[in-house]
């Protein structure tokens, strides 16, 4: 079922709208930029760090397992991807457990552009999103006329989400606007013509950007140019989501929200493995963004691995018994 971009209210569209001089020029975004304030790297670790202390008891645990497993793209891109494999990775999706119905169902189906068809057709009318890389994922090297045809196709093919990919060389070069353009360009490509879009899920590749002051600075420049999702990484390098630069972004997009009244959701990607690493995400969101964003519209883990331990907590703690890798659908 295609999605449709919410349309800001009043209040929010003219206080986005107020902000449309930052955006004039180059010089004008690379003063704020640059002119946010820095990130001070010992206090956002520690803080990451106490937050990821939290306990939470039995009843507040089954609710945190049933609601990761309701915010998972769950993720197949591999060279070696068949429309065999997308099928059974849709029916994972739609049934995680087989020996029980009431597990949820999960957020999305991620795969490459030309897998797209086949998860639409596999997913039918079971409300899973069809979400597609785009813009020469991973890498990102290519030219934007290449990029935009890659999110077209994506699009007419069914895909509700589009993710893609920044030109990390541009941005680490200080070719802010560019960067900037680039997203808006692609975000346009995810229009339809019945006015519908899929939504816009913009990766950084969070590893590659050295620091967290850039962190913060192209959280604010996806933002600006109308990202629906800022993402961490794409999964496919040695360092991916983290728990300080995931804090760091939802700061970003609680900032953001209170400049313009625009809601912006977040998605950690790559090397969430775990049940208590999800939780401790989870707890992230809720002290930093509240309620309104503990739902899969305004936050998703991007996992292959994961889905399998909330799957054997959670046949722990309605059994008491641990079942074992061996008792739940292999990727």
């Amino acid at each position: 079922m295609p999605i449709t971009v919410p349309a800001y209210g009043k209040e929010a569209a003219g206080r986005l709208a107020s902000m449309a001089d930052v955006t004039a020029d180059d010089g004008a975004l690379r003063r704020f930029l640059h002119g946010l304030p820095g990130v001070d790297a010992v206090g956002l670790e520690a803080r990451a760090a106490g937050l990821g202390t939290r306990s939470i008891k039995t009843t507040a645990k089954a609710y945190a397992i049933d609601l990761a497993i309701s915010m998972i793209d769950l993720t197949t891109l591999e060279g070696a991807d068949t429309p065999g494999k997308v099928r059974a990775l849709c029916a994972k999706g739609v049934h995680p457990d087989p020996t029980d119905r009431t597990s949820p169902k999960v957020a999305a189906i991620c795969v490459y552009p030309d897998m797209v068809a086949t998860a639409k057709e596999a997913l039918g009318d079971s409300g899973i999103h069809v979400a597609s890389v785009a813009t020469a994922f991973p890498a990102g090297r290519a030219a934007l006329p290449v990029k935009l045809a890659d999110t077209r196709d994506a699009v007419a093919a069914g895909a509700d989400e589009i993710d893609m990919v920044i030109d990390r060389g541009a941005f680490l070069s200080g070719r802010y606007m560019d960067v900037f353009e680039e997203i808006k360009a692609v975000k346009e490509a995810c229009a339809r013509p019945d006015g519908s879009a899929a939504h816009l899920k913009v990766i950084f590749e969070t590893g590659e950007l050295q620091t967290y002051d850039s962190v913060r600075r192209v959280s604010w420049l996806a933002m600006l140019a109308g990202a629906d999702f800022i993402k961490t990484s794409t999964g496919k390098v040695a360092v991916n989501a983290t728990p300080p630069v995931t804090l760091l972004m939802l700061e970003a997009v609680r900032d953001f929200h209170a400049a313009t009244g625009v809601q912006v959701g977040v998605k950690p990607a790559g090397g969430i493995r775990t049940t208590k690493d999800a939780i401790k995400y989870l707890v992230m969101v809720n002290e930093t963004l509240g309620e309104p964003w503990l739902t899969a519209d305004w936050f998703r883990f991007g996992a292959s691995s994961l889905l399998n331990d909330l799957l054997m907590q959670r046949q722990k703690l309605s059994t008491g018994r641990y079942s074992g890798p061996d008792y739940v659908t292999v990727d």
